[in-house]
């Protein structure tokens, strides 16, 4: 027979193995280039993964479209099956808890890849459709 003691014992490991739990899940999913210029989160939004990558210093930000009140340019996102594009961002993914991602590693979640390199970083999902961002030029294709 199992005692009180046990049962409380028991009530508690288990209250501290999911608390630990649910904290681990609450970090982002990502990575900081090695110049931390830019970064990566991935997210999971109504069950489909989506990408978002951010850069810091561009030499040229474009024009921001007129129904965008937010920021433009530094940030682009993409679905695991859609297309890439740059968006209309009033935050960032930059954060500095994210682990670096060495130049040359790949990274890759959820049907997406990312490699940062010297001269910048790429990203495409499974329908080969993505991003590249550098200081000097962002493309999306």
């Amino acid at each position: 027979m199992i005692g009180p003691r046990a049962v409380i014992l028991a009530s508690t490991l288990l209250a501290l193995i999911g608390a630990a739990g649910a904290h681990a899940q609450d970090r982002p999913i990502g990575f900081l280039t090695p110049s931390k210029n830019s970064a990566c989160q991935f997210f999971a939004d109504n069950g489909q993964g989506v990408l978002r990558c951010d850069i810091v210093n561009m030499e040229a930000r474009p024009h921001r479209p007129a129904d965008c009140e937010l920021d433009y340019g530094h940030a682009f996102e993409m679905s695991a099956k859609g297309s890439a594009n740059r968006i209309c961002a009033g935050d960032t993914v930059m954060d500095p808890s994210l682990p670096v991602r060495a130049y040359g590693a790949a990274w890759q979640r959820a049907g997406f890849t990312c490699r940062s390199e010297q001269i910048g970083l790429t990203c495409f999902n499974a329908m080969r459709q993505g991003f590249s961002l550098a200081r000097a030029e962002q493309k999306v294709f």
